[in-house]
């Protein structure tokens, strides 16, 4: 395929042909220098440093706000849990409970909570926002309100 661009007047003999046929298969053979593939530090870890963060175990690490959404629906579905059972256990232990009235009376306590919290969340105040800067600075607040409609998902910006 490719042309010999050995020169001709280089031909070793068949003695040195031999000799050098032997070097390079010493050398093929011949073992590897060892080189540390891995390194284990076993040397004792401080109780507190600058080491980042690790996963421990339980619940897996999330935002602060899933964490406390994910705290609220756990709470929310164990009082739904006991509203429900208390009021299967009336009925059934009865006998002539009203499925009507056991709902409203169980059901109110429930959308009490609900709206009270409701009422709480939106009566919050707007935090402070505090910025300080150095030299000329450029803000802009605007808000866009995105909406998308259609089939063919048509999006209007209104500023």
């Amino acid at each position: 395929m490719y042309p010999d661009t050995t020169p001709q007047d280089a031909a070793m003999s068949d003695t040195e042909a031999a000799a050098e046929a032997r070097r390079i298969i010493a050398d093929a053979y011949r073992p590897a220098p060892e080189t540390p593939t891995s390194y284990r530090d076993d040397s004792p870890v401080p109780a507190r440093g600058d080491a980042p963060p690790v996963a421990q175990p339980g619940r897996p690490p999330m935002s602060q706000g899933a964490t406390d959404a994910s705290v609220l629906m756990l709470a929310g579905a164990t009082s739904t849990a006991m509203v429900g059972g208390t009021a299967a256990v009336l009925m059934y232990v009865s006998q002539y409970a009203d499925p009507l009235v056991c709902g409203l009376v169980f059901g109110a306590p429930t959308a009490l909570v609900l709206a009270l919290a409701r009422l709480l969340k939106g009566a919050k105040p707007a935090p402070d926002v505090h910025q300080h800067y150095e030299g000329p600075v450029y803000q802009d607040q605007r808000t866009i309100h995105t909406r998308t409609t259609g089939v063919w998902a048509k999006t209007n910006n209104e500023q």
